[in-house]
C-alpha cells in the first residue's frame, strides 16, 4: 500500500498535469495554490486518519474540509491514487463511495447513496460540473460523465454518459487517442 505522502504527490502531480499540462516545479507550486487542492489534501489526511481508526481526527478533518473548502466527502469514501478535485466547491460524496485511480471531479458534483446503495467508480473517470451519480450504480473504466448529467444506471467502460437522465453512448475516441488530459 502506498504511503500517504506518495498518494498526495500523485494526486498533486496529476492535478498539475490537468491544469497546466506540466509537472514542472512551477506547475506544482501553482497547483498547490489552486482551488480544490486544499480539499484534496484534507480528504487524504481524513482517509489516512479513518484507516488508522483515529476517528476524532478524521471527523475534525471532515468538518474542516466542509467549512473551509465547501467540499463534503464522507469519512469512509475511498479513492485510489490520482483523485483530483479540479474545483472543490459544492462537491458532495457519500462515505460509502468507492473509486479507482485517476478520478477527476469538477465542481457541484454529487456522488450519493440511494436506499443505502452507493456508486462504485472504476479507473480514469472524469465527472463534469454539476453531474449527479446516484444509487448503487457501477461506473466502468475510462468513462466520461458530462456536465449536469444525472446517472442512475450503470455506465460501461469506455463510454460517455450525458443528459437527464443520462444516456450512455460509446466513446468516439479510443483510450490511446483520447483528447482529454486524463492520464492513467
Amino acid at each position: 500500500m502506498p504511503s500517504l505522502l506518495a498518494i498526495l504527490k500523485d494526486d498533486i502531480r496529476r492535478k498539475a498535469r490537468w491544469c497546466y499540462q506540466s509537472e514542472s516545479r512551477r506547475a506544482i507550486i501553482k497547483t498547490l495554490c489552486t482551488d480544490g487542492t486544499a480539499a484534496m489534501v484534507l480528504y487524504r489526511l481524513m482517509q489516512w486518519s479513518h484507516a488508522r481508526r483515529l476517528w476524532p481526527l478524521a471527523m475534525v478533518l471532515n468538518k474542516f474540509n466542509a467549512i473551509c473548502c465547501n467540499c463534503i466527502i464522507g469519512r469512509g469514501a475511498d479513492f485510489g491514487p490520482g483523485f483530483v478535485l479540479i474545483h472543490a466547491t459544492g462537491v458532495v460524496i457519500n462515505g460509502s463511495v468507492k473509486g479507482g485511480s485517476g478520478i477527476y471531479v469538477e465542481h457541484q458534483v454529487t456522488i450519493g447513496a440511494e436506499r443505502h446503495l452507493s456508486p462504485s467508480l472504476g479507473n480514469s473517470v472524469f465527472i463534469g460540473a454539476g453531474a449527479k451519480i446516484i444509487g448503487g450504480v457501477r461506473i466502468g473504466d475510462d468513462v466520461r460523465i458530462g456536465a449536469n448529467a444525472v446517472v442512475v444506471d450503470d455506465v460501461p467502460s469506455h463510454h460517455t454518459a450525458v443528459g437527464i437522465p443520462a444516456r450512455v453512448s460509446p466513446r468516439r475516441d479510443s483510450p490511446a487517442t483520447d483528447s482529454m488530459r486524463i492520464a492513467a
